[in-house]
């Protein structure tokens, strides 16, 4: 479990094909607080530490991980979210976050409000996943609050902090992001569904 609150920022060093899969070598400021076989949030996507070589780790994306989620998009040099499991304990700053990215979208609007950021992302509607005002969402692993909820799209608000500590700083219009709906969200929609 994860609480939507990045760490830091790692770098990606180098990118390797293994079949279907995809191996991410990182450089990272907390490398030497991890460990192998640690869950470790990369844009919100839930990976497991393989092998750990000084300043640098590495993990493996899986086809199915490949599909769903912009992974399979970076490069070398690309910055990547970063966000250790929470300890059972600690305060939920952000909301809950399981690591598992639902879809992506597309950034279609990033400008800059007079100290503030506003992003606008646009979604397949067609895996019927939902958000709604005021309401969390994670994109590339940050926990922010929906403002502005569509069908197929919403933006969000983010704070100068934010804008300086995650990829964000990064996005344009057409930057793909990763997606995870709120979990509780998921599970009322579904127990809809199933009551239908």
């Amino acid at each position: 479990m994860f609480t939507g609150i990045i760490e830091t920022l790692g770098t990606v060093t180098q990118l390797q094909k293994s079949k279907d899969n995809l191996e991410i070598t990182i450089k990272s400021t907390i490398t030497d607080a991890l460990k192998i076989d640690q869950s470790v949030a990369h844009n919100g996507v839930c990976l497991t530490v393989v092998e750990i070589n000084n300043d640098a780790y590495r993990v493996t994306a899986i086809k199915e991980t490949l599909d769903k989620s912009n992974i399979g998009d970076l490069r070398v040099n690309d910055f990547v979210n970063i966000e250790r499991a929470m300890k059972l304990g600690d305060r939920l700053d952000g909301h809950i976050v399981q690591g598992h990215v639902d879809q992506v979208a597309t950034c279609i609007e990033a400008k800059e409000t007079n100290g503030s950021w506003l992003y606008t992302f646009e979604y397949n509607p067609k895996l019927n996943n939902i958000t709604i005002e005021k309401g969390s969402i994670t994109v590339n692993g940050v926990s922010l609050t929906v403002i502005n909820s569509g069908k197929n799209n919403f933006s969000v608000a983010i704070i100068p902090y934010t804008f300086e500590h995650t990829n964000f700083k990064t996005f344009e219009i057409g930057t793909t992001v990763n997606l995870e709906f709120d979990v509780i969200g998921k599970y009322v929609k579904r127990l809809k569904e199933l009551s239908l």
